[in-house]
């Protein structure tokens, strides 16, 4: 890797009171600049499916809508797969940064085919709409991969799952902020903008206010952000905390080609295809539920606030989800994933039922939307961490492109994004819901093929 994402020289590395003060003060620095570095990516990734209930009106039909809303998904699942392997050559720094802005630039210009395309010229503006999307979504994929890179460099396997289910976190604080950014950008905003049209208010708290915030936190994240510690002059995390797990290598500290990282640790390992496939179901649970949620909501008479507030509940009630299961993980399962994920993903087919059998009773909808947001993140999350876990540190970025490949792309894109989108529209939301129940259960199953195999390597 050559240029700007060049990965910097590893320094001589420093011992004594002093580094450690350096170490500890730098972990700190740079895992705030990952959490709220991919937090800002949350700001400018979904944002059309808060955008779709106020489409309709315009003359957009659900069932192209939810194409364009795909294509972002697609495009993430490449890109993050293709985009990880990148990222393990260059430099978390700056990597992070860059696709945050790019993000944000194609997220504000989805105003472009809406506003002044319109749906009287719809082939146009559905097909520059979905190169938009398309492109928020690569963009997007330049974000879990160097936020992956760090936590593995920066934080031991003993303590990685607590801190990633922290750090995770950042979904939900993104994710829920911008529902509340649609709704009060709207308000705040929209008069400025489109004085009397209130039907186009919209555009700006969807899409303009959060992309401006996206640049900024970009820039934050540049100043917080370090690639490794041997790049600061510290030693390997692993020889700072005397933490080595049991498959470490010198190997794993040094750059590796993109053949050792596609076919010597990633392709061949028959775990990492099991928790992707797991993923592809855990994910089409997670969007087909946060996505069409509020075209849902808004079908049974809720309004644009309490749309937007229920929206943000589901990002936010995953905080707490989040951490309890990554702690579980690393301290009542030691370091097992595959357990709490099956357990986490039974709970979430329960809340799915209810949501179901009382979809017209809008207080008990936001209330297993609440539930369903508590439990779904941690299987997110521990997928994550599992891929981590399985493979050496500069292949990491690739291994858990592979799990977000099928995650997004045949989870979203396929799933929740165009396979309920056509059967919302088609046969109604009673059979969007019997597909949810299908998916948790199937997640619970590939998960399960590598709870045996798991626990013997934990072991031996």
């Amino acid at each position: 890797m050559s240029g700007l994402l060049r990965q910097p020289e590893y320094r001589p590395a420093e011992t004594g009171p002093e580094a450690d003060r350096k170490y500890r003060r730098l972990r700190l620095q740079v895992f705030t600049g990952a959490f709220i570095g991919y937090a800002g990516f949350y700001l400018v990734r979904k944002n059309l499916s808060l955008a779709i209930p106020f489409l309709a009106p315009l003359g957009f039909e659900k069932m192209e809508l939810g194409f364009v809303l795909g294509l972002n998904a697609a495009a993430y699942a490449l890109s993050k797969f293709l985009m990880g392997s990148v990222s393990d050559r260059s430099n978390a720094r700056v990597f992070l940064p860059l696709g945050l802005i790019l993000s944000a630039i194609a997220m504000f210009f989805m105003i472009v085919p809406i506003q002044f395309i319109g749906a009287q010229n719809k082939a146009l503006a559905i097909a520059v709409m979905g190169i938009l999307n398309f492109l928020a979504g690569w963009f997007n994929g330049m974000g879990w991969p160097p936020c992956g890179r760090v936590m593995t460099h920066w934080f031991s396997v003993s303590e990685r799952g607590t801190m990633m289910s922290i750090w995770n976190c950042a979904h939900n604080v993104g994710g829920g902020l911008v529902g509340l950014m649609a709704t009060y950008g709207a308000i705040w905003f929209g008069s400025w903008f489109y004085g009397a049209h209130t039907d186009l208010y919209f555009l700006i708290g969807t899409f303009a206010f959060p992309a401006a915030t996206a640049v900024l936190i970009a820039i934050l994240a540049f100043i917080l952000l370090r690639d490794t510690p041997q790049s600061c002059g510290l030693q390997s995390i692993e020889a700072w905390r005397n933490d080595y797990p049991k498959n470490y290598s010198e190997e794993h500290e040094q750059t590796l080609s993109t053949k050792d990282i596609f076919f010597k640790y990633v392709l061949n390992n028959k775990l990492l295809w099991y928790i992707a496939i797991a993923n592809a179901f855990v994910y089409m649970v997670r969007y087909g539920c946060l996505d069409w949620a509020p075209t849902l909501l808004t079908e049974k008479g809720i309004d644009i606030k309490s749309m937007g507030w229920s929206y943000s509940a589901y990002e936010f009630a995953a905080i707490p989800g989040t951490i309890i299961c990554g702690w579980l993980s690393d301290k009542v399962f030691h370091g097992m994933r595959a357990l709490p994920t099956m357990i986490f993903m039974a709970l979430v087919a329960v809340f799915v039922f209810i949501y179901w059998q009382f979809m017209d009773n809008v207080a008990v909808v936001m209330a297993c939307l609440i539930g369903i947001g508590f439990f779904i993140y941690g299987p997110v999350m521990l997928i994550g961490v599992q891929a981590l876990d399985l493979a050496p540190k500069n292949a990491a970025g690739t291994a858990a492109g592979l799990t977000g490949f099928f995650g997004y792309f045949f989870g979203t894109f396929l799933l929740a994004n165009w396979l309920i989108g056509a059967v919302a529209q088609s046969y109604g939301w009673n059979a969007t819901f019997i597909l949810l129940i299908a998916a948790c259960l199937l997640s619970i199953l590939f998960m399960g093929f590598t709870y045996r195999q798991e626990r013997h390597l934990l072991k031996h």
